[in-house]
Parts: structure tokens; C-alpha cells; sequence
């Protein structure tokens, strides 16, 4: 099914073979097994905070143009396997930069793989600077000098990723108020690790207009009728929200209260081969969590495009190729 991405990572994104080439040409500076069938092991967590030191890990493989070009194009080619027609990536240049990549060369690396993707493989990329919550003001500055002054053409939307725990939300408002000022959309993490009122936060000071994962809304009534009543999406991504423990089993994953409470729910894949998935696989665990046939699916997969920053013709024509498979659909 054609399909769009909103809560997806850029280096959590990368393939088991792009991570251990990437390991193999750095070997000796790195932990991260250079072994294909090693990294399964690797990518098994213990809890978020585990998951995180994990991934900075894999952002230490990357350590010139070279390899920030072929991981954006590695992932795009995984996501046309998978006919994902659009996506919004999550990129964290402050790892990259701040580990001694040219901030130019960065722009110039994602653009142009962003570019060779669109004309290559026919999907389309656009990008959403985020805060690594953890490096703490100094790297809020800096994302926000990157996203403002050097702003790449796929730019649309300012984020705020990393632990939750011990990063409170109030601090990021002035770099969030500078982004929406100079026209980006405001997308950042809340109530994953931590409760709703991260969430609440992330609308009242970050100018939230979808919520990455969102997971512990369902906790608080009031949150969630705000949620509905202001259509404010949220991104969630089941079997991220096993793999870092924020849920004990997938039946316990509170989707299906978010759909019966009639919120605008997204399916993402988040950091897909960390978690040994990917959007499809999402769609299905989705599907059966939610008792969903065919249209039901159809169905999340229009509310991704509605939830998009993609203009009001490219949604209708995206919405049009889901509508056009989902009547093709075997009857039998």
C-alpha cells in the first residue's frame, strides 16, 4: 500500500548492512559489531535509557559526508522497498556536527541523496531538525543556528528527541518560539517515557502541532479531549514502545484507546532495524491490535497523509494512490 512516515529517525533508520559497513570502515573506533547477524543481538535493550546509549553508539559511526550520503540514501532505498511515497525524516545534525562534520558538507550530504531519491526511487523526503534532548541547551542553540541559517530545501519542522527523564520541556520554548517564527512546524517527542504532562508541555509551550508517540495521553481525560478536539495527531510507533520498555507486552499498548477516544493516530516505524521492523510490520501489528480489515488500514494509512506537512494537492494525490490500491483489493 502506498504509504507516508512522519515519526521516523535518520541514523536509527539505517540498515543492519549500512550499519556494519559503516562499522567495518571504522573498525577499532567503535563497539558496534561490524557483523550483520551480530547487530540483532546488539539492538536488544534493556530499557530506554539502554536504547539511547545504544544509538549515540551508532551516531558515532558517522564521521564525514561520505557516510551521512549513504546512509540518507540507503534508508530512502528501504523505504521504496516498502512503496512509502513520502516520509519526514528526523535528523539530528548537532550529533553530526558537533562530532566534527562540516556543517555545509552535512546540508550539502542529505540534500543531495534527498534529491538522488526522489528522481531514483520516486519517494520524496523532507526533514525535521531535532534537539537531542540529553546535550542540553548548548545543542538546542546549535540546532536551532542549523535550521535557521543554513535551512536545506526539505526543511518543514523543528523537533525535540532523546530522553525524556530528567529534560524537561519548558526549557526548549525560546528555540521552538525562533523556529515558528521563521515557518517551521512543531513536532516534538512527549509522554513516551514520561507522563501526560509532557504532552501538555510540548502543546503549551513548544507550540506542539503533532506529538511524537504520545503514549501515556491516555492517562489523563482532559488531555485527551484536547487531543480530539484540536486534531492534534499523534505519532505512534507500537514495537518502539516494546523494544524501549515503555510498554510490558503489545496487548498493552494504549492505541486502541487513543482510535475508540476518536484521536488522529499515525503508524511509524521510529528507529525501524534497532527494533527489527519497519512500517509495514507497523501496520500490520497495528492492524491487529486495532481488528482492522483492508479499509481500516486504508485508513490510518490516510490519516498519515492528512497529518503530513505535504501541500494540500500532494496529499490529494497520495490519498488518491491509497484509495486507487485499496479498490484493487482481492475481494476473495
Amino acid at each position: 500500500m502506498p504509504k507516508a512516515e512522519l515519526h521516523v529517525h535518520h541514523v536509527g533508520s539505517a540498515s543492519p548492512r549500512v550499519v556494519a559497513e559503516l562499522a567495518a570502515r571504522h573498525a577499532g573506533r567503535s563497539r558496534v559489531p561490524a557483523d550483520p547477524q551480530a547487530l540483532a543481538e546488539y539492538f536488544t535493550f534493556t530499557d530506554f535509557a539502554h536504547f539511547i546509549e545504544v544509538y549515540l553508539s551508532v551516531v558515532d559511526l558517522i564521521r564525514d559526508a561520505e557516510d551521512v550520503r549513504a546512509l540518507t540514501y540507503g534508508v530512502a532505498q528501504d523505504m521504496a522497498r516498502q512503496n512509502i511515497r513520502y516520509a519526514e525524516l528526523t535528523v539530528t545534525p548537532y550529533s553530526s556536527v558537533n562530532r566534527g562534520i562540516p556543517d555545509t558538507a552535512f546540508m550539502e550530504a542529505i540534500e543531495d541523496a534527498r534529491r538522488s531519491a526522489e528522481k531514483d526511487l520516486g519517494i520524496v523526503l523532507r526533514w525535521c531538525f531535532d534537539i537531542p534532548g540529553e546535550a542540553g541547551l548548548a545543542s538546542a542553540e546549535e540546532t536551532a543556528r542549523l535550521a535557521l541559517d543554513l535551512a536545506p530545501d526539505g526543511l518543514v519542522s523543528f523537533g525535540l528527541g532523546g530522553p525524556e527523564i530528567g529534560v524537561p520541556r519548558p526549557q526548549f520554548k525560546p528555540y521552538f518560539d525562533r523556529a515558528r517564527a521563521a515557518g517551521l512546524h512543531s513536532v516534538p517527542h512527549a509522554g513516551e517515557s514520561t507522563g501526560p504532562e509532557t504532552v501538555w508541555d510540548a502543546i503549551r509551550l513548544l507550540g506542539a502541532e503533532r506529538i511524537g508517540h504520545g503514549t501515556q495521553s491516555v492517562k489523563d481525560p482532559a488531555l485527551v479531549d484536547y487531543l480530539g478536539e484540536h486534531r492534534i495527531p499523534l505519532e505512534v510507533c507500537p514495537t518502539s514502545n516494546l523494544a524501549t520498555r515503555v510498554v510490558e507486552r503489545i496487548e498493552d499498548h494504549p492505541v486502541r484507546q487513543m482510535v475508540d477516544a476518536g484521536l488522529l493516530v499515525t503508524i511509524n516505524s521510529d528507529d525501524p532495524p534497532m527494533f527489527g521492523t519497519d512500517l509495514n510490520t507497523e501496520y500490520a501489528v497495528a492492524a491487529k491490535l486495532l481488528g482492522l480489515d483492508e479499509s481500516g488500514v486504508a485508513a490510518l494509512a490516510r490519516n498519515a497523509v492528512e497529518a503530513s506537512f505535504l501541500d494540500r494537492a500532494a496529499k490529494r494525490r497520495l490519498t488518491g494512490e491509497i484509495d486507487t490500491y485499496l479498490a484493487a483489493w482481492p475481494t476473495a
